[in-house]
């Protein structure tokens, strides 16, 4: 590993660490639920199985190279496969965060609004933070055929112009990216406000009219 590529791995190993001490305090994650990958160069760098988000260790994270392989820290998460698809499906992807959130779940077992948007646009930042956001059938934890899955509905937006920064795993949560830890933590956040401003509303709220989408998608470039 050159001196350039592991200054971005000892970059990206404070990242994690800060990001997961965030969610556990902030109540998005519990116990050893969820994980956290960054890309760094050629390699991934991801939480180690079952490890507590709200108590990592940075010399034990995981460290994967370019072919998958584990070159470094701890067992790598089981949902490594998802998170490197990922990766592979969208280049501005740098930084991939799944949880367990509460409210997210909760939709998932008292119904989504639809199979390609989970949630209907009731708010103009859910728009532009988040846009659509597809539920993806339930598998158990680490199933690799979920990464085909995600994969697919990320090229399928892709062609539409619609890109996509989420999706939702029945019963087990969301999944986000973003080019760096503060775009994914954003888009993180507006997905389970909005999922908890539905449910708290008994999923009544209509959606912005078209007008209004078609107002944020011409002032703020929204992917609606």
């Amino acid at each position: 590993m050159s001196r350039l590529q592991g200054t971005a791995v000892d970059e990206a190993r404070s990242e994690i660490v800060r990001v997961g001490t965030s969610l556990f305090a902030r109540g998005y994650v519990h116990a050893s639920a969820g994980n956290i990958s960054v890309r760094a160069g050629d390699c991934h760098l991801i939480t180690p199985t079952d490890a507590a988000l709200g108590f990592l260790d940075p010399h034990r994270l995981a460290l994967v190279d370019a072919a998958g392989e584990q070159i470094a820290g701890d067992r790598a998460s089981k949902t490594l496969t998802l998170h490197r698809r990922i990766y592979a499906a969208d280049p501005t992807a740098r930084f991939v965060i799944h949880t367990h959130s509460t409210h997210l779940v909760a939709l998932t077992l008292a119904g989504v609004w639809s199979r390609d948007d989970v949630l209907p646009p009731i708010t103009p930042y859910y728009v532009m933070k988040v846009g659509h956001v597809p539920l993806v059938p339930y598998h158990r934890p680490g199933d690799p055929r979920v990464a085909d899955l995600v994969t697919a509905r990320i090229v399928e937006r892709a062609a539409s112009s619609t890109p996509i920064r989420a999706v939702l795993l029945d019963r087990l949560g969301p999944v986000v990216w973003g080019p760096d830890a503060a775009t994914a933590l954003a888009v993180l956040e507006e997905l389970e406000e909005t999922a908890r401003l539905w449910l708290l509303t008994d999923r009544r709220p209509e959606p912005l009219p078209t007008h209004a989408l078609d107002e944020l998608r011409s002032t703020f470039g929204a992917a609606w």
